[in-house]
C-alpha cells in the first residue's frame, strides 16, 4: 500500500515521496526495466489503465482486512511468512515468464537483504501484530502516513530535497490528522497504544527503507521486477528463520484465515506489484502513486462493511486531513532549482519532467515490495 514511494522520473512528473516500482518515461516499456516496443510500434495493454488503477486500489485497500482475518487463525509471524511466500511465488513466475535475470553480486544481494528486512519483514510483521488489538480501519489510515514520514526523512537524509512552506505545512497538517484519528483531545481513550504505535512504526519503516534503497540500489543494472522479486525472496527467508523461533506449528488450518493469507500474498503482494509496474510505465509515477490516497478509504469501508468495525466521526475526518497533508508533501512547487533538476531513484523518490518530445532514460532501482 502504499503508500508513498521515492521519487521517480516519468511523463507525469515525479514525487518526492514515492518509491519507484517501474521505470517511467515515454514510451512505456513492455516490462520493468526491459526494452520498449520497437520504432513505430504501439502496444496497448488489453485492460485500460483506469480499470487496473481501480483494481490495485481495491487490492491494497482490502489488504488490511485480509491481515485481520488471517490473524484470527494464525500467529502474526505466520501471516507475514505466508504473504511473503505466496507473493514471492507470483513474482518468481513473472520473472520466469519474462526471462528476467536475477541480480548479481554479493554487494547487491547484501543491500537487498537489508531492504527486505526494512521494507517487508519488519512492516508486514508490525501490521500483523498491530491488528491483533486495533481495527483494520485504523491500520489502513496509519499506513497512509508513509508520505509524511518519507518527506521528513528525505529532508534529513537526502540533500536534494529542500523544504518549502507548502510541504512543511502539509507535514504539520498530516500529523494533526493523525492526532484527530487517534482522538488526542480525549486522551486516546478506546485505542490500544501498543497496536497503534506498531502500525505507525510500520509506516515509518517503509519510509526508512525507501531512503535506504534509494541510496544503495539506485542505478543497479537489474530490472525493477528482478530486484523486487529478489527482495521478497530474502524477506521470505528471513521470516522462515524467525517464525519457528517465536511460534508453534499450527495444530489446525482454519480455511477462511488460510484463504485470507493466500490472497494477501498472491494478490496483495505479488499481483499488486505487477499491476503497479504496468501503471507506472504507462501513465507515469505521479498518476500511479495516486492509489495511495484511495487505500485508506477502501480499508475503512471494508473494515466497517465486512468486519463491522466501529467508526467514529474523528476517524474519517482525520483520515481526510492526513491525505490532504500527504498530498501537500508531494508538491514540488516552490522548491529550489537544484531540487527541481535532481533525478533520483527508487524504493519505497525525484525527476525532471520531460517535455512531450523527450524520452527519458528509465532509472533502474529496486521497488519497495508492497505497500501495505
Amino acid at each position: 500500500m502504499t503508500t508513498a514511494t521515492p521519487r521517480r522520473t516519468g511523463r507525469s512528473g515525479s514525487s518526492p515521496t514515492t518509491p519507484p516500482t517501474a521505470p517511467s518515461g515515454d514510451p512505456a516499456p513492455t516490462t520493468a526495466g526491459g526494452p520498449g516496443p520497437g520504432p513505430g510500434v504501439s502496444r496497448r495493454p488489453a485492460i485500460d489503465w483506469r480499470i487496473r488503477f481501480g483494481v490495485l486500489s481495491l487490492i491494497w485497500g482490502f489488504s488490511f482486512l485480509l491481515i485481520k482475518v488471517g490473524t484470527h487463525g494464525y500467529a502474526p509471524f505466520q501471516v507475514t511468512f505466508g504473504r511473503l511466500f505466496f507473493g514471492t511465488a507470483v513474482l518468481a513466475v513473472a520473472i520466469a515468464v519474462r526471462r528476467e535475470r536475477l541480480p548479481r553480486g554479493i554487494r547487491t544481494w547484501g543491500h537487498l537483504t537489508v531492504a527486505a528486512f526494512i521494507l517487508n519483514a519488519v512492516p508486514f510483521s508490525l501490521f500483523s501484530y498491530a491488528e491483533l488489538t486495533i481495527p483494520s480501519t485504523l491500520a489502513g489510515i496509519c499506513n497512509a502516513t508513509s508520505p509524511l514520514w518519507g518527506m521528513l526523512l528525505s529532508l534529513v537524509a537526502l540533500s536534494e530535497d529542500r523544504p518549502t512552506r507548502r510541504r512543511v505545512g502539509g507535514l504539520g497538517l498530516g500529523f494533526i490528522g493523525v492526532l484527530t484519528v487517534l482522538g488526542a483531545w480525549q486522551g486516546f481513550s478506546g485505542l490500544d497504544f501498543a497496536g497503534t504505535a506498531m502500525a505507525l512504526l510500520a509506516s515509518l519503516s517503509y519510509a526508512v527503507g525507501w531512503v535506504y534503497v534509494r541510496r544503495t540500489l539506485a542505478g543497479n543494472g537489474s530490472s525493477h521486477l528482478s530486484l523486487t522479486g529478489a527482495q521478497l525472496f530474502m524477506a521470505t527467508v528471513q521470516l522462515a528463520v524467525v517464525t519457528p523461533l517465536f511460534t508453534d506449528l499450527p495444530t489446525s488450518f482454519p480455511v477462511v484465515p488460510l484463504l485470507a493469507v493466500v490472497t494477501l500474498g498472491s494478490l496483495g503482494t505479488g499481483l499488486a506489484l505487477l499491476i503497479q509496474y504496468g501503471l507506472v510505465a504507462e501513465v507515469g509515477p505521479t498518476t500511479g502513486q495516486m492509489v495511495t490516497y484511495f487505500v485508506p478509504v477502501i480499508a475503512t469501508a471494508a473494515g466497517v462493511a465486512v468486519l463491522s468495525e466501529p467508526l467514529h466521526w474523528n476517524t474519517p475526518v482525520g483520515a481526510v486531513i492526513v491525505l490532504v497533508g500527504a498530498a501537500l508533501t508531494q508538491s514540488r512547487s516552490g522548491g529550489s532549482p537544484a531540487a527541481r533538476k535532481s533525478t533520483p531513484p527508487a524504493g519505497p523518490r525525484p525527476r525532471p519532467t520531460p517535455t512531450p518530445t523527450q524520452t527519458p532514460t528509465p532509472t533502474r532501482t529496486a521497488a519497495p515490495a508492497d505497500q501495505p
